[in-house]
């Protein structure tokens, strides 16, 4: 496996695997790898010649008072767990390298972005989306690969992929979990004992509007006993919880056919989310 720093060495490593006629599979990362991460590599090894995995603390991502500084780095231990699953390539760049110009144009994520995790976060998909756009022209990727987890995301990198006419495909890989059901995050590590013991609550909360809401269609008494749950069983505080269509994330009408119920909650000082996708007629 071969740790590259600088996109000129990239460039020349995906000139070679393309002139080979090699197939590349690129799982864009910010490190601190957790099981989610290493699925995303398993899946993108099994259909791909080259893989690809971006190792970047992205900070147009970040607003004022979120947690760049102290988001979690370990590039060694990342390294080896990258190449524990058959990483070929794990591209870390500097912050500097990634963004040595900067011209003033931007992206904009649109109005998917104003709900969910963008409203509390102004300005996070636009990031998002620049360091995404960059790493695909950078990499050529045939495949892409991404966590269910972050569902919004993924719908708005889907929106870029398919208005801008990305040449790749979008590999959505399902939530990993905890044994208890709460979904794999870097951020879990900022978890007190008790933080922990509360956080599963959140999966559970979900699992209980998705019931309700297949068993009658009522969205807002979904929601309500999902935000009961947590409320009664964690010290919590709620950001959103929300029954949205997927994966345009508009209200929900009678021609829906899938649903996303997403959550992110507060336990103690750490943001988590989570998130169902399910069909309305047929359920999970």
């Amino acid at each position: 496996m071969k740790v590259i720093t600088t996109i000129e060495a990239l460039t020349a490593e995906i000139l070679a695997a393309k002139k080979s006629e090699k197939t590349i599979g690129l799982v864009p990362t910010m490190g601190y790898l957790h099981e989610g991460h290493l699925t995303l590599a398993q899946a993108a090894r099994e259909e791909n010649d080259v893989v690809v995995m971006s190792i970047f603390v992205n900070p147009t991502q970040f607003g004022p008072s979120e947690d760049f500084e102290s988001y979690p780095r370990d590039l060694q231990r990342d390294t080896a767990l990258a190449e524990s699953v058959g990483v070929d390539i794990v591209f870390a760049p500097s912050v500097e390298e990634m963004y040595l110009h900067d011209g003033g144009i931007r992206i904009c994520a649109g109005k998917q972005a104003s709900i969910l995790c963008g409203a509390s976060r102004p300005g996070h998909f636009d990031g998002v989306l620049q360091v995404v756009a960059k790493l695909f022209h950078l990499t050529q990727p045939i495949r892409a690969y991404f966590g269910q987890k972050d569902a919004q995301q993924v719908a708005i990198i889907a929106t870029m992929v398919r208005d801008y006419n990305f040449p790749l495909e979008m590999r959505v890989v399902p939530i990993v979990r905890e044994e208890d059901g709460l979904a794999k995050s870097s951020r879990n590590v900022y978890l007190s004992e008790v933080d922990r013991q509360q956080a599963p609550a959140i999966n559970e909360a979900l699992t209980l509007a998705r019931d309700s809401f297949l068993e009658n269609g009522d969205a807002a008494e979904a929601i309500e006993k999902a935000s009961v749950h947590i409320a009664t069983r964690t010290n919590g505080k709620i950001d959103y919880i929300e029954l949205l269509a997927y994966p345009d994330l508009a209200p929900v009408t009678d021609e829906t056919k899938q649903v996303l119920l997403a959550a992110a909650v507060y336990i103690g000082k750490t943001r988590l989310i989570d998130n169902i996708i399910f069909n309305v007629k047929e359920g999970l």
